[in-house]
């Protein structure tokens, strides 16, 4: 069985809302750290085996693949998670951009907060991904026809006597 296939069997066997909160709770400081890491350090890549990275990142090879997993949207190259094994060679480039995008696209606050944020992108910035961000997430509601109105398929006619007939 591959790690991740053992990763999200893992998650599936979570049952109770305790048991949820208890494992998520450990996995995600260890998680919140490793981003602290690549971020202060500015280097955007990630190398080594599974086994090396997980245990430079105090985590085990199961966290390290879910924290993989959930960067895997923010690396420029998407790794296959399903062919990984605790000796398999990573080579990961962050795109900073997107994993900004990625962490307010997932509302995690206590990731996209972090101070560390400085040492890759000035205020103006992140405040400019974010407000895209914002953006994109807009509905917008087009004109609502009226029925005195010309109807939009071009007929002539008043929308109530065309398309509006059924309504």
């Amino acid at each position: 069985m591959s790690l991740y296939t053992e990763w999200t069997e893992n998650l599936k066997s979570i049952k109770t809302q305790e048991e949820y909160q208890k494992f998520f709770k450990s996995y995600m400081g260890k998680e919140t750290e490793c981003y602290r890491k690549i971020i202060e350090s500015k280097n955007p890549v990630i190398e080594g085996t599974t086994e090396s990275l997980a245990e430079k990142n105090n985590m085990t090879n199961l966290q390290f693949v879910g924290f993989l997993d959930g960067a895997n949207t923010s690396l420029k190259e998407p790794l296959d998670l399903d062919t990984l094994t605790e000796s398999s060679e990573i080579k990961a480039e962050f795109d900073f951009e997107k994993l900004l995008w990625n962490m307010h696209d997932a509302k995690a606050e206590w990731l996209y907060g972090m101070n560390e944020w400085s040492n890759i992108f000035d205020e103006k910035k992140r405040k400019q991904i974010k407000k895209d961000f914002n953006r994109s997430k807009m509905i917008v509601v087009g004109k609502k026809i009226g029925r005195n109105d010309p109807c939009p398929c071009g007929s002539g006619k008043k929308y109530k006597k065309c398309c509006g007939k059924d309504l």
